[in-house]
């Protein structure tokens, strides 16, 4: 049997896609924008380490472990990277290219998973990686040409809670299986 900690990542990329959406939706008019900083850092901080021990050591069977661990690492580095900028008072416009070549693969990641119908619901977590993508394709335009707009920030701030509650979905059924599937395993030192 292996271990399986995608819930701990899927649960911790809801938190940062709910921050994301308020950030997008409030921050962006610049009162208190290190009031995201512990937050981004949190969320960037787990899903760097889990991504990266994913795509290091393959926990998962087959290419679950290029679907959510490498994708894990770059929502993780745009994370904590975002806690820096702003802790530092940097401008965001580098990561938010970063973050459209971040979310260009997660759109591709997304409709491959449909296509291979990689997991148990292909569709959703598809949807699931598009949307996230699509966060971050528009980012860069959100951030340098649009970022008045209240109606366009409105509207990605719904697209990152829509792309968040389909994670939620996923992350607290996958808690929910694990709990009964892991719940006879035991390290090999004590078999």
């Amino acid at each position: 049997m292996f271990i399986n900690y995608i819930t701990l990542m899927l649960i911790n990329m809801v938190a940062g896609l709910v921050l994301l959406a308020d950030f997008v939706y409030r921050g962006l008019d610049g009162a208190n924008m290190k009031r995201w900083i512990p937050g981004f850092g949190l969320v960037g901080g787990i899903a760097l380490a889990t991504g990266l021990h994913m795509m290091w050591t393959w926990p998962v069977p087959g290419s679950f472990n290029v679907s959510f661990g490498e994708t894990t690492v770059l929502f993780g580095g745009l994370f904590l990277m975002a806690a820096i900028a702003l802790a530092q008072g940097w401008d965001l416009f580098t990561l938010t290219v970063y973050a459209f070549f971040a979310g260009l693969t997660a759109i591709l990641v997304g409709a491959r998973i449909i296509d291979l119908e990689q997991t148990r619901r292909p569709l959703v977590a598809g949807l699931g990686f598009i949307l996230t993508g699509l966060g971050g394709v528009l980012s860069a335009p959100t951030l340098v040409y649009l970022r008045d707009n209240k109606t366009w920030r409105t509207a990605g701030a719904a697209v990152l809670l829509l792309a968040a509650l389909i994670w939620a979905f996923i992350g607290y059924l996958a808690y929910w299986g694990h709990l009964e599937s892991f719940s006879q395993w035991q390290p090999p030192v004590m078999r």
